[in-house]
Order: C-alpha cells, then sequence, then structure tokens
C-alpha cells in the first residue's frame, strides 16, 4: 500500500498543478493502466474523480475564507468561472458565491490505505505466457457492478442467437473451449460502479472471426496470471476479483497490462469451478522517485 501513500501524499502537494497521470504513474514504477484500475478498485472511485473531490473541498475551504471566486476558479484548474460555478454547484449543492456568504462547507477527506491482516487464508495461482489470440463473441457496453450477477450481462447472454452460438462454437479452438466472459475499455471520471465497460461474452480462438454478426478481439501475447476458485456463484468469482485487486497485486511483484480481463464458470450443482485470467508484467526496479513539492 505505500506507493498508493506516497501518491495521495504527492496528489495533496500538486492539487493546484496540470497533473499527468502517466507521469506519476511512471515515478512509482508502475504503468498509468495498473495504477488506474487498482486505485479505482481498491478507492472506489476513479484517480481523475479523487482528485476532483479534493480539488473542490480545498475550493470550498477558500472560499469561506474570503478567496473571489475567480481567482479559486482558475486556480484549481477551470478554464471559466462558469465552468467552475457548474462543477461546484453539482458537486456541493451552492454555487461558490453562496458559499462565500453562508459558510457552509462540504468536506472531502484525504485518503489513506491500509492493508488489513486477515489470517493465512491461500489463494491459487500460476503465471502463464500465451501467444497471440482472437476473442471472438457478442459485445456491449455495461455498467460496473461489484456484486451479485450483472442484469445488463445476463441481458447480452439472452440476446445470443442460435446462429451466433454455432458461429462461436465453430470458431472457439482455444482453451478452455467454452463461453467465456472478457471485460476491457472500462470507463474512467466516474465512480468505479457507476461506470461502464465493454463486455464480450464469446470464445478464444486462433481464427479470424468471417461473421458479420460476431465481434473481434485481437490479444496480444501476455503473460496472464490465472486464479482458479471454486464456490457458490457469482459470490465466490466476486470474492477472488476482489482478493486479487486487494491482496495478491499490492503484494506481488507484478502489475497490470492493459489488456481485457476474463473469466469463465463450470456450472454443475451449486458449487462452480470457475478461472479468472488478468494480464500481468513484472514491475520494474521500484519508484523513481517524486519531484520535490512546489
Amino acid at each position: 500500500m505505500q506507493p498508493l501513500n506516497q501518491l495521495i501524499d504527492y496528489l495533496e502537494d500538486h492539487l493546484t498543478d496540470d497533473l499527468s497521470f502517466a507521469a506519476i504513474a511512471h515515478q512509482l514504477g508502475f504503468s498509468e493502466y495498473h495504477l488506474r484500475r487498482t486505485f479505482a478498485f481498491i478507492a472506489g472511485m476513479s484517480l481523475s474523480d479523487y482528485v476532483r473531490n479534493r480539488r473542490l473541498a480545498a475550493a470550498n475551504g477558500e472560499l469561506v475564507n474570503g478567496q473571489a471566486v475567480t481567482t479559486v476558479a482558475f486556480k484549481y484548474g477551470y478554464q471559466s468561472v462558469e465552468g467552475f460555478s457548474r462543477a461546484f454547484r453539482d458537486w456541493s449543492g451552492y454555487l461558490p458565491s453562496e458559499v462565500r456568504q453562508s459558510g457552509w462547507q462540504k468536506t472531502f477527506p484525504k485518503l489513506s490505505f491500509h492493508l488489513e491482516i486477515k489470517g493465512g487464508s491461500p489463494m491459487h495461482f500460476k503465471l502463464e505466457p500465451k501467444p497471440a489470440f482472437n476473442l471472438v463473441g457478442v459485445t456491449q457496453r455495461v455498467p460496473i457492478q461489484f456484486s451479485g450477477q450483472n442484469p445488463a450481462i445476463q441481458a447480452l447472454a439472452q440476446s445470443i442467437t442460435p446462429a451466433q452460438r454455432a458461429h462461436m462454437h465453430a470458431l472457439g479452438d482455444l482453451y478452455p473451449h467454452q463461453v467465456l466472459n472478457a471485460s476491457y475499455a472500462f470507463d474512467d471520471g466516474r465512480l468505479a460502479e457507476q461506470g461502464q465497460l465493454t463486455q464480450l461474452i464469446g470464445f478464444a480462438t486462433t481464427q479470424e472471426n468471417p461473421y458479420a454478426d460476431l465481434t473481434q478481439l485481437a490479444v496480444p501475447r501476455h503473460t496472464w496470471a490465472i486464479f482458479p476458485n471454486h464456490g457458490p456463484f457469482p459470490q465466490q468469482l466476486q470474492e477472488t476479483w476482489g482478493r486479487i485487486y486487494s491482496e495478491w497485486l499490492p503484494t506481488s511483484e507484478y502489475e497490470l497490462v492493459d489488456a481485457p480481463e476474463i473469466s469463465f464458470s463450470q456450472f454443475g450443482g451449486t458449487e462452480v469451478a470457475s478461472e479468472i485470467w488478468i494480464a500481468v508484467t513484472p514491475q520494474s526496479s521500484g519508484p523513481v522517485g517524486f519531484s520535490p513539492a512546489r
């Protein structure tokens, strides 16, 4: 958790700067994709939303202390007073001028990350290099949902026609030789569980898709961390996802690669066997070190 706390401290010292998350991730020794995804999963909000909330909370304090609306707007990176006023009203429920007069404040505390030690619960995984392959199936933008079965994904699955199913089966010549779920193109800029992602339901294949009613997604060669799990569906699968982000990634020597996150399940009774695949790469030697605060 130390890199995330270093990140939070850096953001606090640079709230009024034009931030580059790619540069910040590099200084921490991560890719921008890894930083954004792990932050969103652990914090429950995107990195962009966190910075926005902290900036507006700081702006609120300055307005109450008598700073001019124009001064505060430009200090915190807004291009116009009108844009700042709209954003501030949406966030606080008040116009900046009303806050200056009334003294009402809305807080958004600085985050602090701590690793909770929960007595030895093992996680099984393996690392497996896989050559490039294609995913072929049906796709749709769906809401991100952390618990329970996602109605939008269920509706997508139910929309698959017999012809599409036959086409996918004809192409599916790679393990697991069955229907899988792939999530990618995650939204950034809103609360993590209020954003969207693209969901693909289909098969893994070495072949090119010739069918107009299916979508093909090319997946480059990667090393995959593979996590088997077994238990009630979808609770056990979702618990494993949570442990990957909150326990395995922070303590492993690997970081995420911008690639689809894949899972599949083999149903049979109340206990379901599933696998989760995430593409990873070894972390760099460590943080480069942040520039001194202004």
